[in-house]
């Protein structure tokens, strides 16, 4: 496995962020975001791939790992999460760069892609991002939808409202993340993670201010997950029309993702008119590392 350099960055946006970098600072610049429960490692499959001509960033993103870990709920709404990465590339000297991301961190790639194609609001940030590869984060408007009109979406992430509610807490303090999500997952599987890396997660999961920060990302999200017996409305954001990306995309889906069915790329296409859809069959929601060569084959085509 490729070697990566360590960064510790202090960022604009006041926490100080852990970054690993591969490759020619000079290159096509890629900023590859974890997801939860994981780090920067889980796309280090895609990182030494595409080393010998990218220059590849990893960072521990707010609340996980060496990380600054601010234990507000409001430290880690969208808008903050999203300005932690255009400042983790200011740190960098990178003024443009290819964003990826997977899980949550893909749905901070979707913010950041949004906020960072030609024609967004923000000047310090429209245009400085080219192209976007997301691999099972749903876009936000279609997951929010699913979450009120498709029962089996809405029952897949039940487990959202348990991380979200304090009641919980106690559990996290005792056992760390792990006893929470024994008690709540109810749609996980067997995979092929390496046994040194499982190590390694479980390690990250014991520190309890990396616990509450990584769950401090679902409890300042504007997502509305209903009861399962409520009768439920969509809220405005979703309702209304969304604003289009516009940048090229790849979307990398794994079609046995239990807790994201393929019910999220439906209808994708008028929400990103430029979209590549690379299914990824026999494949469960860690796509990046259960099926790398598959990832790396579709990036391969999209960035030729």
């Amino acid at each position: 496995m490729i070697e990566l350099s360590p960064h510790r960055l202090s960022l604009s946006t006041g926490i100080d962020m852990d970054a690993f970098t591969a490759g020619d600072p000079k290159s096509p610049a890629i900023i590859f975001l974890h997801g939860f429960p994981e780090s920067h490692r889980t796309w280090r499959h895609q990182i030494a791939h595409f080393a010998d001509r990218f220059y590849c960033i990893a960072p521990d993103q707010r609340g996980y790992r060496g990380t600054s870990k601010p234990q507000e709920v409001d430290a880690y709404t969208a808008d903050k999460l999203t300005a932690d990465i255009f400042a983790l590339a200011d740190a960098l000297h990178v003024q443009e760069f290819i964003i990826a991301g997977h899980d949550w961190g893909g749905a901070i790639a979707w913010s950041v892609a949004l906020n960072g194609q030609a024609s967004a609001l923000n000047p310090a940030w429209a245009g400085r991002v080219p192209r976007a590869i997301i691999a099972n984060a749903p876009h936000p408007y279609i997951f929010q939808n699913l979450l009120i009109t498709d029962m089996n979406q809405r029952e897949s992430s039940q487990y959202i409202r348990a991380f979200r509610d304090p009641a919980n807490d106690a559990l996290v303090q005792e056992q760390g993340l792990t006893g929470l999500l024994l008690k709540t997952i109810k749609w996980d599987k067997p995979n092929a993670m390496e046994p040194e890396e499982r190590a390694a997660l479980l390690a990250d999961w014991a520190d309890r201010d990396a616990c509450f920060g990584m769950l401090n990302w679902y409890r300042a999200s504007a997502l509305y997950v209903p009861a399962m017996d409520e009768d439920a409305e969509i809220p405005a954001f979703a309702a209304g029309a969304f604003p289009p990306l516009m940048i090229p995309t790849l979307i990398v889906w794994a079609m046995d993702d239990l807790a994201l069915p393929p019910s999220n790329i439906d209808g994708i296409q008028e929400l990103v008119p430029d979209v590549t859809i690379v299914p990824v069959e026999n494949c469960g929601h860690f796509v990046i590392w259960e099926q790398p060569h598959a990832v790396n084959a579709a990036m391969d085509a999209f960035l030729a």
